[in-house]
């Protein structure tokens, strides 16, 4: 497939913009690791080659197992997942499927369990954020491969 254009060129001001919102939820506290399981699983459910590439390298460059991100869209029936990493894989499927169902009182209570109040709204903006992310690569089907992931690989 073709890229359409180059958003970061066309609009360095909106990139820039997209990337300060970025760098601000790695600010905040969540866990690297369970931001990077959301961001892989919101750009599976969005269809975002480009995301799958960058997230499933970043994750595993911060060591995580080829396993938990093989049996990702599937977590529901793995055994591999903490109640925390569940709970927020839930609460990314609701927020990413909003035009298709309401977010669930169960689903919001399951992720109160694990999370508090501030950690669910800084989760709910890193959703937002690979929602947004997935939306510029998949309308501008942005080129998937090259991307090298700047964290050491963990031995």
């Amino acid at each position: 497939m073709q890229q359409r254009l180059d958003y970061k060129g066309a609009s360095p001001e909106a990139f820039n913009a997209m990337l300060q919102f970025e760098q601000q939820i790695h600010r905040l506290g969540l866990e690297p690791s369970l931001l990077e399981l959301v961001k892989t699983r919101a750009s599976q459910l969005n269809g975002c080659a480009w995301c799958l590439d960058m997230h499933t390298k970043d994750a595993r460059a911060m060591g995580e197992s080829e396993q938990r991100l093989y049996l990702l869209t599937a977590w529901r029936e793995a055994p591999c997942y903490s109640p925390r990493e569940r709970a927020a894989l839930a609460w990314t499927e609701a927020v990413t499927r909003l035009a298709s169902q309401e977010v669930g009182d169960d689903v919001y209570a399951e992720a109160r369990a694990q999370f508090d109040e501030k950690e669910l709204v800084d989760l709910t903006l890193a959703i937002i954020a690979i929602n947004g992310w997935n939306r510029l690569n998949v309308a501008f089907r942005t080129t998937v491969g090259d991307y090298v992931s700047p964290h050491r690989a963990r031995r």
